[in-house]
């Protein structure tokens, strides 16, 4: 029985060709090979899993392969070749500088570095994850890796660069590897599948893909272990059952039901979907996704963001068309809030409920008009009706076709109504002729704002001191009573009339303003009904008091001790007591 080895190291790449997703770096050390253009050092970085460390094992084998082709690739035939393949090169050396990253390993390897290469051109020294050598370690090779033999080649692979020295970046030609892109890893796993003869559907393909995140180590490591769960198959089914994704068919049905506005099929649903053992952080975090790609869909510039399985592109693309920007922007924004609290959430299963009850009446919470050209979202608070399940129909007459309606010019910008004008204005309009209604209307608008600023200039008492202490007095009592903390800035403020209608609080400084201005509506509306001025006005003024000389009032040892005696006599007895002599 032949020995399993997984597919992250049968199918590592052994040329430069045969590297994914990696073509604007393969392509470089080609050209350098064959020109004779190479680096001393080298420094490989980008995220896991993306041929780091393969490139620089291909690097070394073709700069020592002693019959290389035109196209700068190993021949894989040489003596050098053959030993690099099977492991016995002595040209090549790998240190792992996550469990070696002492100044005593870096003498180690500099001291290597002094011997020349046998049976080969160069000696290679790779360095993987770099970035966990110590700063010792670093200075330690700064003077080996900037002025070394001719025949040594330095070769750093790290994930994180930001983490190395610059010092140590500045002697380093760097490559910066990018992620595999889910094409490129699903059509290598294709060819995987059929060297292996395994029946794979491309959907299950692209599903794993996604699930590395660009990572082609893990993609090959998912397929190993499904393959071994589905005994040489790959379904799409079993593959989001082995992998733990919930399948995108529920979210388009859930979509369905947020929008016909039916709870209890969404509650049903995610009971189903919960009844099969998937988390609710998963669901948040799955239902925005979902919402995000129909996001994506709505503009056809935007679609080529679309990552998803192929057979779901047009159902996501259709389903985008019945929706509207506004609504899908409401809806990311109430699932990533959701999706943070819901952590901190005891009751885990009401939560995610509570969510999917205001995503089915996302649309009566609120509404969302244009003013000129921003997005403004108002909450209906005027409606108190409960919910509803259709379309509310304005009440009141329609108006008249354009034809029949004469032309009415009227301001932009309409006045702030009164509250007897509000209540006006909604009240059911008299069936009679749209020109008699809007000067009906007119009219009494007009008597209510002459009403009103009599009732007003009736109603302004001019401010008198007394009145206005005594007031200030009353209402600085209630925050007594309250246990109110602004009573002490209330106390000590002190009033100042500017004319019959206004006047001014001074504090004596910025904490006590902000005490009186917490409290602004509400002794506003007392004063103004104590005083019976409906005009009233006031600011709060807050002075800074003149800080005293700091040097004034300063007691000395003896005097603080003196002042301490005064108070406590018991001090003094203690000092004769213990026959204590003061040093003042």
């Amino acid at each position: 029985m032949d020995r399993f080895v997984v597919s992250a190291r049968k199918y590592r790449p052994q040329h430069f060709d045969t590297v994914v997703g990696q073509e604007h770096i393969t392509t470089t050390l080609k050209n350098a090979i064959r020109n004779q253009q190479l680096a001393h050092a080298f420094l490989f970085c980008g995220p896991r899993g993306v041929g780091k460390t393969t490139c620089a094992r291909i690097l070394a084998k073709t700069i020592n392969c002693s019959k290389p082709t035109k196209e700068g690739e190993a021949c894989d035939k040489c003596e050098s070749c053959t030993s690099f393949r099977e492991g016995g090169s002595i040209n090549y050396f790998e240190l792992d500088a996550a469990s070696n990253n002492s100044v005593d390993d870096i003498r180690t390897l500099t001291e290597q570095v002094r011997f020349a290469p046998q049976g080969g051109r160069y000696k290679v020294y790779v360095i993987d994850e770099v970035h966990m050598l110590s700063t010792a370690a670093f200075n330690a090779f700064l003077k080996t890796l900037e002025e070394p033999p001719s025949y040594a080649i330095f070769i750093l692979a790290t994930t994180e660069k930001h983490k190395i020295l610059p010092t140590i970046l500045s002697r380093c030609q760097i490559f910066d590897f990018r992620r595999i892109t889910t094409a490129d890893t699903v059509a290598h796993l294709e060819s995987i599948c059929k060297k292996e003869k395994i029946n794979a559907e491309k959907p299950a393909l692209q599903i794993i893909a996604q699930k590395s995140e660009g990572c082609m180590r893990d993609a090959l490591s998912l397929l190993d272990k499904i393959v071994s769960f589905t005994n040489g198959e790959l379904k799409y089914a079993q593959t989001l059952e082995h992998l733990n994704i919930l399948d995108e068919d529920y979210f388009f049905r859930l979509l369905t039901q947020i929008q016909t506005q039916d709870l209890s099929g969404a509650l049903l649903l995610y009971d189903e979907i919960n009844q099969k053992g998937f988390e609710g952080e998963l669901f948040l975090g799955g239902m925005a996704e979902f919402t995000r790609n129909l996001l994506v869909c709505q503009d056809k510039k935007a679609v080529q963001l679309l990552d998803v399985v192929e057979s779901f592109k047009d159902r996501y693309q259709t389903a985008a068309a019945g929706l509207s920007t506004a609504t899908l922007i409401s809806m990311l924004n109430l699932l990533t809030e959701a999706e943070i609290q819901y952590k901190s959430a005891r009751n885990k299963r009401l939560f995610i409920e509570m969510t999917l009850i205001r995503l089915c009446y996302l649309q009566q919470a609120l509404t969302l008009s244009t003013e000129g050209e921003a997005l403004v979202k108002k909450k209906m608070t005027d409606v108190t009706a409960g919910l509803r399940h259709s379309r509310i129909i304005p009440y009141g007459p329609q108006p008249t076709p354009l034809m029949a309606q004469p032309k009415v010019t009227e301001p932009a910008r309409q006045p702030r109504l009164t509250i007897d004008e509000a209540v006006l204005e909604k009240a059911p309009p008299a069936r009679v002729q749209p020109t008699a209604k809007l000067n009906a209307l007119s009219k009494i608008r007009a008597q209510f704002k002459q009403d009103n600023l009599q009732n007003t200039e009736a109603q302004s008492t001019p401010l008198e001191i007394e009145a206005l202490t005594q007031a200030w007095k009353s209402y600085t009592q209630i925050l007594r009573d309250a246990k109110n903390p602004a009573v002490q800035p209330f106390d000590a403020a002190t009033l100042r009339i500017i004319d019959e209608n206004s006047f001014e609080v001074l504090t004596s400084s910025n904490i006590e303003q902000r005490f009186v201005e917490a409290e602004r509506n509400h002794i506003y509306a007392y004063l103004q009904e104590q005083l019976r001025n409906k005009a009233l006005q006031f600011s709060v003024i807050a002075q800074e008091k003149k800080e005293q000389n700091p040097t004034e009032g300063i007691l000395t040892s003896k005097e603080r001790y003196q002042e301490m005696v005064k108070r406590y006599p018991l001090v003094q007895q203690l000092k004769e007591r213990l026959r204590l002599d003061l040093d003042y």
